[in-house]
This record gives C-alpha cells, structure tokens and sequence, in this order.
C-alpha cells in the first residue's frame, strides 16, 4: 500500500507522542507548503482544539468522524498511564497516530499478542482504505486515547482545494457577489402584508434566518474557473458545516478498498464491522455554563423546546443545520399542522350542531320513548332474551352527534381541504426551492449500494469460475426471482394474518357478548354492547400498535432480499411495502365495522352462524356509526399517545440509561480515564444513529389516513391530530437536536414518493366517505323516508318504518329464548333491523321493496357524491397555479440576471484585448517613427519594444 510522505512525527526521544499532518494531493495545479507540526504539548490541547471540533492544531476543522474497535492489550495500557504520570500534559502513547501506519507503534507492536485474523483484515482494509482518502486529499488524524474503552476515532478534514473540486463535481449553487432585489408587494397588498406581520411577529423565531429578505445573493454553481464571481472574503465560512460534511460523505462513498477483487466503499466498510460508525459532527453543546454560541443551541431553543409551540419554525435554519432533505420533512410537517386549524374548527362545529339538535331528532326521540313499546328480537340464541327498544336509547342519541345531515357537509368540505392542502404544499415547496436556491437541481444517480455491490460480485465470480469471463455483471429479474417470490408469499401472509387477528376479535366480540348476556344483571345487560365493543376496540389497538414494530422489520428484510442497487430504490421499496402492511394492519378493524359488520346477519329464524355455533354481529338500533366513531377514535388516540410517549419518547430514554451504565461500568475500572472531558465526536458516539425519515413519515400518512378517510364517522379527528402534531413537532425537532446523531445532509427538492401516497389516500377518502355516508350512517335511509314514505312531511314514524316483524313462533328449533317471560309478559311478535315482509304476508320474511328502494338511493348518492367531490377536487388543483407567479418571475429575474453578468464579463475580456492591442499598436508605431541612426545606435531599446507583447 503506497503511503503519502507528506506528514512529519515528533523527534525521536519522545516516541510516546505520533502526530502526522497530512496535506492534501496537488489538484489545482499550485505548490502547497510544508505543513507545521501539531502542537500537542500545550498546556490545555482540549480547549485549543474545541474538545475536538478541530484537529490538534485548533486549525482545521472536523469535517467527518469514522469510528472502530480496536483490542487494546494490557501493556499498551500500562504503557499510556506511564507516560501520563511522567508528564501529565502529554497525551497517550496512542494519540494521533501516523495515517496510514509505516511503523505504527512499533515497540508496542512487539509487546502485543498476535492479533486473531479478522481483526488483522480489518486493520489492513482500514489501513488500506484511509490511505485512499489521504490521495484523494482529505486530511485524517487519529485518536485512541478517549474516555471509551477499545473505541478509536479518525478525524477527516477537508482543505480548500478539495472542497472546491468536489463542489464543482456536485454542482452546488453557492452564493456569487451579485446581489438583486426581491421583489416586493405594493399598494393594499403591501400594507396587509405589514399588518399581518406586526400581528404574527410574537410568534415568530429569533432566528436572523426566518426574518423577511428584500434583497437575495445570485446563485450559480461553483466552479474553480469562475471564483472570481464568488464571495470569498471568508473562506472558512463560504462551505458550511453542512455543506462540508456533505463534500466528504460523497469523497467517502466514491473511494474504495480493493482488497482480493472486493471493491468496497464506506457503506461496506460499515456493513462489515471494519468501522463500526460514520457521523458528521454537531456544531457543538446546546445546554450548559458558558456555552459558546452555536447553531445547535440556538435550535434548541427556538425550535426543540415545548416552550416555543406556539412560534413558527426556522425551517431556514433547520435547512441549514441538517440538510434539504429534513427541512421539507419538517416544512410539510408544519404546512400539514397548520391545515389542520380550519378543518379542525369546521369539525368541532359540526359536533357542536349535532349537540344543539340531539333533543330535536325526532327518530332518537321515538327511540327513547318508552310509550311506543317496541320489543326487539333476542341478540343471541337461547341465553339472550327480549329487550326493550328504549333501553338503546343513550346510544341513538349518542349516534346523533355524528350522524346527522352536518355530516355530509364536513365529508364534502375535508375531501376539498385535501386537495387544497396538496396544492399549498406544492406552491409552499417551490418557495422553498427558490429560497434553497434548488432550482433546475436534478437528483444522480446514487452510488450502488453494499449488498448489491457483493451479490454482483458473488455472481461475477460464479461466472469467472465457471467460463472464465470477467465482463461487468448486473443482477437481472432472474436472479431476483426468489426475492420476489418470497416477498409475494410474505405480504399474502401478513395480510392474512391481520385478516385472521380481525376475525378472532369477532369471535371474542360475539362469544363474551354471550357470555355477558348469561351472567349479568338486568340493569347490567343494557351496557354489554358498549362493554364488548370497548374491550374488543382496546385488544385491536394493543394488536395494531405491536404488528406495526413486527411489520416495519418484516418489510426491511424482505426489502433486504431483493437488494435494490440504490439507496433511493431501496427506500421507496421498503416505504411501499411498510405502508401497504401498516396500512392493512391499522385500517382491517375500521373497515370490517364500516361496511361488513351488520351486514350478513340472516334474519331471526335463519341467522347466519360461523362455525355452526356463532352468530354474526348486529349492528345497534341506531346503525352501526357509533361503533365506528368510538373505534376510529380509540385506535387513532391510543396510537398517537401510546407511539408518542412510549416509543418515541421513553425508548430512546431508556437506551441512553443503558448506555450510560454501560459506560459508568467502563469508568470505575478506569479512573484516570474518567476524570477526562469528553471530546465532541465522543459525546456524539453515544447518541443514537439517525434512521432515517420513513418512520416519521410513515406516523403521519397514517394520522392522515384517519383525518380524511372515515372524517364522515368522526367529525373530531381533524382537531385531535392538530393536538398530536403540535407536540409531535416540538418531539421530533428534540429528538433530532439532542437525541441523535447528526444525519449527513441529503439535497432534495421535494418530499418523494410520499406525495403520491398523499394524493392516493386523497382520492381513497372521497370513495370511502361516500360509502360511510351511504352504507353505515342511516342519511339515506331518512332522505328516501322523507321524501317517498312520510305522511305529513316529518320524519315521525321513521322507526318503525325500518324495523320489520317477525313471529316467534317460527324461530328454529333450540334458538328460541330460554326465558321468553323476561318482560313480565309473552311476546308472540318482535321487531329486527330490516326491510323485509311481515309474517302474515304471502312472501314472508323475503325482502320487500322498500330495500331495493333505499339500495338504489344508496348507490345513486355514491356516483353522485363521488364524481362531484372529484371535479370539485380537480377544479381546486387546477385553478391553484402549482408555481406562485412572484417565484415565477424572481426565477426568470435570476436567469436574465445570470446572462448579464456572463455577457459583462465577456465584453470585459474583449475590452482589456482590445485595449492591449490598440497599446501594442502605439507601441509599433513610436518604434517606427525613430530615425535610422537613433535606431542604430539603440538598438536595444527597439528590440524591447517589439518583445512587448510577448512579455505580456
């Protein structure tokens, strides 16, 4: 392995200290000069370095931190606290080593066991690796000397000369010396506009980002030729934080090991255990005494504190701290939380109309008046007996509250707040890609990843062993075919599974409803319904919120097997697989209650039984949107408040505790270690690795699913997601600050695959709601009665009118009630939901005509609703421009902008030719202008004015 000769070491007597000062490869084409030694022997080198921010110079600055276990024998050990007692302010013999290793700790060398072979490969593949990058022209240096036991540290720095070269290759717009006014409203407008501002202004953060801009720097991308257009004053400060962790994420992903034809990159390297992490660091503390100031505190207290709920966030900040691609997750975020306040107020006050009209609802009233005497047929076979109708009178008001004809407003009004929210989100991001300066920026094609890179590998070796060919190989659907059958087969399970758990929790549902009609009081058996159907609702939510952690590994493993060749395919696969699991696993419950619960029931005298002994469910008297409202509601709260505080709160607590004992183990057997302070990329180490965003996307797709999807059932969704959301901005963003690691920022100019997911669940909503309008709710039902049954007009008699009769004396033999004198008298008629002929007619007990009247409606309504509500939803997504026209115009104001420079510096160029030439000119002519002796005798001065030009 070729290592660079650039780096110098201490002198010789003071072996215990091994510092290089790596300088980066010649690639701009000018000399470098000789770097100076690290000063390691100061009186405090942890505060000259910013305990760790920057090399041991305090100089450079850390760009990227990779991390590896490594065996630390005894000796060693003895060996560093002896050089520590001698001198206290020398560091560890381990310090700062040389990168790559000639001569590495040659005498501990010797004192050590032979290390195991894998340890050994690994050392050579780091060895190997990090030589790699040291040509590439990254600066490293080396620390083992930490308060982790067996943990070492490399630390990457980026020069100069690099970060010009690399963002050139990514095209990264960076701010030129132009710079152009915004333009500005007028008239009415402006003065709004400064009103709204002055009223908003206690909400918004202190942050320099977030404050209005009238005038913007022109952007380009970078290039090495053209720093001149380019403000360069402060070159520390021109590449960011952000910005340079990125430069050296892609140095990393691109430089390979090639050991024995095994071509490997930073994500193999991590895959197999030769590095065991790779973070860029924070900026620094964001709590404590004397903290400087720092990106990272300010978040932290304008934007990661329960505090500030109630300010808007510095997405323009967040953006710059962690990258594109998180601020639009946190943008979205806040857009989709503040949609959610007209919804919201629009469903509390259709709850509030379905309270102020519950006492005038005139088939509730019929309901609960127990001078109409309706007896109804037993719930169950032969343990269940008669009831009174007015015993379900607290669930038919109840239903009111929901299933009332505000319902079908609010339905209408959340299908078009979809689509609006869709459209302000996109006008919403192209603002953002203007301010972010993502314009005309298109995605790469990412690096391949690890797994795929060793499974084309294993193939090409396959092949060179079989034919002896050594072409470039890819995997083709051929060698996927077992991923994609497994992947088939697995989902089919899932599904099944969810379907299975569905099932049993109706067959609990039916067998404790029997059971509970045995034993319980009289008094008692009026709430079994309610008892039933809240336990069954908790045994789901329980289910639900457990498959869901089951789900999302299942579909990372089945995700795994197919390996995608792209980090960007395997995320969208694993969200396409994750959502349809999760999906089922969360909505089954809802669904069977919505639109099959009720509906397979038989008729007394012919029930349909599952198994032979069970009969289906029935839906309450008042219809079965109730059941719906309190299940939707259940699973929607218990998941938000159960995921929330337990997962994603108590989780991540409870795994820092561990690591902390762990850590307090390590201190107690090493004292002097412990009284060391942390250096940064330490403090880092111990946070928990970012995951990425599917997760937390995945929670609100969800929540948005229960927003529009059954909005017609549950009026009150809207506002309790509103709740959720505003504590669920505030947890992520801490979660994100002071939590985990800091993510590697990713460019992005939009949220995704998401965005198609949203407009699916958008278009699904208007289907379903329909149906919930239709099928589950009884509005149909008491249009068809107002308008075709009723006498005078009134929806008087709209009870008995949906209640059929059915003779006891034709129940099947061993179903009829074992007490039929539970009442105090005996029945001969009782009444069931239906619409079918009475026992004394010709056809009795078939379906009359009065069904086929009401299915019709039902089905009209839904073509009806249904294609209206679409064309609604169109007509907002067209008549809202997906650009607004003032980005429109400050983009076209950038591009003509762009020109004039370009054409100013060209006319530049031909202005100082011409000036040249016309001196040359002048220059020919004094020349010849001197008389023949004059020219003999200075001969000199007329040859040095003709080697002018080529001087210049």
């Amino acid at each position: 392995m070729r290592v660079n000769k650039k780096y110098s070491c201490l002198p010789a007597e003071e072996k215990g200290i091994h510092i290089i000062n790596i300088r980066a490869i010649e690639d701009i084409g000018y000399d470098q000069q000789e770097s100076t030694l690290l000063n390691s022997l100061s009186k405090n080198p942890d505060a000259d370095c910013k305990y760790g921010l920057y090399f041991r110079d305090g100089k450079r600055k850390v760009d990227y931190i990779l991390v590896y276990h490594y065996k630390k024998s005894s000796a060693g050990k003895a060996l560093a606290r002896r050089a520590q007692h001698n001198d206290a302010s020398v560091r560890s013999s381990k310090q700062d080593q040389p990168l790559p290793g000639k001569g590495v700790q040659l005498e501990m060398g010797e004192s050590e066991p032979h290390m195991d072979y894998h340890e050994d490969d690994k050392r050579f593949r780091r060895e190997e690796y990090e030589g790699n990058l040291v040509e590439a022209g990254l600066e490293l240096e080396r620390d083992e000397d930490t308060k982790i036991h067996g943990i070492g540290f490399v630390k990457i720095h980026a020069p100069w000369n690099v970060l010009c070269r690399e963002a050139e290759f990514l095209k990264l717009k960076m701010p030129t010396k132009k710079m152009y006014q915004i333009n500005q409203t007028h008239g009415l407008l402006k003065k709004i506009n400064s009103v709204i501002q002055k009223i908003t202004e206690p909400i918004q953060p202190k942050v320099a980002e977030h404050k209005p801009q009238t005038v913007k720097r022109l952007s380009y991308p970078f290039s090495r030729e053209k720093q001149h257009l380019f403000d360069l004053s402060d070159k520390d400060s021109f590449f960011d934080s952000k910005t340079r962790s990125t430069i050296v994420y892609e140095i990393l992903k691109r430089t390979t090991c090639t050991k024995a034809k095994y071509s490997m990159g930073i994500t193999s390297l991590l895959a197999n255990g030769v590095y065991s992490a790779a973070y860029p660091l924070h900026d620094g503390d964001y709590e404590g005494e004397n903290v400087e100031p720092n990106d990272r505190k300010l978040l932290c207290e304008e934007w990661a504190s329960y505090g500030v709920f109630y300010k808007y966030q510095p997405i323009d900040l967040v953006r710059k701290y962690f990258g594109e691609k998180i601020g639009l997750y946190f943008a979205w975020l806040g857009v989709y939380t503040q949609m959610l306040i007209p919804a919201s107020v629009v469903g509390i006050i259709v709850f509030l109309y379905g309270c102020a009209t519950v006492d005038e609802n005139i088939p509730s009233m019929e309901m609960c008046d127990q001078r109409n005497n309706i007896t109804m047929c037993p719930l169950c076979d032969k343990t269940c007996s008669y009831w009174k109708m007015s015993s379900a009178c607290a669930t038919a008001r109840a239903s009111h509250l929901f299933d009332n004809p505000a319902t079908v407003f609010f339905s209408v009004f959340m299908a078009l707040w979809a689509a609006t929210f869709m459209e302000h989100w996109k006008r919403k991001q192209m603002r953002l890609n203007y301010r972010w300066d993502l314009t005309g920026f298109e995605e790469e094609e990412d690096h391949p990843r690890a797994e795929y890179e060793a499974k084309v590998l294993e193939k090409s070796l396959r092949k060179e062993h079989k034919h002896k060919e050594t072409d470039k190989e890819k995997l083709t659907w051929k060698d996927r075919f077992p991923a994609y059958l497994t992947n088939f087969v697995g989902i089919i399970f899932m599904v099944g599974l969810t379907f299975a758990i569905v099932f049993g929790v109706i067959i609990y549902r039916i067998s404790t409803a029997a059971a509970l009609a045995i034993s319980s009081t009289p008094s008692g058996r009026s709430s079994v319904r309610v008892t039933v159907t809240a336990t069954a609702v908790i045994i789901n939510l329980v289910v639900i919120i457990i498959l869901d952690e089951v789900y999302g590994c299942i579909a990372r493993w089945l995700t795994q097997i197919e390996v995608p060749k792209t980090d960007k395919n395997f995320e969208e696969r694993l969200i396409f697989k994750a959502f349809l699991l999760k999906f089922v696993n969360a909505y089954t419950p809802i669904f069977y209650v919505a639109f099959f619960k009720g509906r397979f029931v038989g008729r007394p005298g012919d029930y349909v039984y599952i198994f032979h002994s069970f009969r289906m469910e029935e839906c309450a008297p008042g219809g079965c949107l109730m059941e719906l409202c309190i299940q939707l509601s259940i699973i929607m709260l218990g998941k938000q408040l159960i995921q929330n505080n337990l997962f994603e709160i108590g989780i991540p607590k409870m795994k820092k505790f561990i690591r902390y004992l762990k850590l307090k183990r390590r201190r107690s057997l090493d004292h002097e270690e412990h009284m060391k302070k942390k250096q940064r990329y330490e403090v880092d180490y111990n946070l928990e690795p970012f995951a990425g965003l599917t997760p937390e996307y995945m929670e609100m797709i969800i929540q948005f699913g229960f927003v529009t999807l059954f909005v017609a059932s549950f009026p009150l969704a809207p506002l309790f997601a509103l709740l959720n959301n505003i504590i669920e901005i505030r947890l992520d963003a801490k979660k994100f600050v002071t939590e985990l690691r800091r993510p590697v920022a990713v460019r992005a100019k939009d949220i995704g695959i998401w965005y198609n997911i949203l407009r699916g669940i958008g278009k699904l909503a208007v289907i379903i709601n329909a149906f919930v309008i239709s099928f589950t709710s009884d509005f149909i039902p008491r249009l068809v009665y107002l308008y075709m049954y009723s006498e005078n007009g009134t929806m008087h008699g709209f009870v008995n009118h949906t209640l059929s009769s059915f003779n006891v004396s034709d129940f099947q033999a061993g179903t009829a009630p074992n007490d039929p004198l539970d009442l105090g008298y005996e029945v001969q008629i009782c009444r069931y939901k239906d619409y079918r002929e009475p026992p004394w007619s010709e056809n009795k007990y078939d379906i009359s005509k009065d069904f086929w009247a009401v299915l019709a409606a039902r089905l009209a309504f839904v073509i009806v609703f249904q294609n209206l509500v679409m064309f609604m939803s169109e007509f907002v997504d067209w008549i809202i421009p997906d650009i607004p026209k003032d980005i429109s115009q400050q983009i076209h104001k950038e591009k003509v902008l762009m020109v004039e420079v370009f054409m100013r510096e060209e006319q530049g160029k031909l202005q100082m030719l011409e000036t040249w030439k016309d001196k040359d000119k002048k220059k020919g002519e004094n020349c010849n202008n001197h008389s023949p002796r004059l020219s003999r005798s200075r001969s000199g001065s007329l040859s040095s004015c003709h080697s002018y030009p080529l001087d210049v």
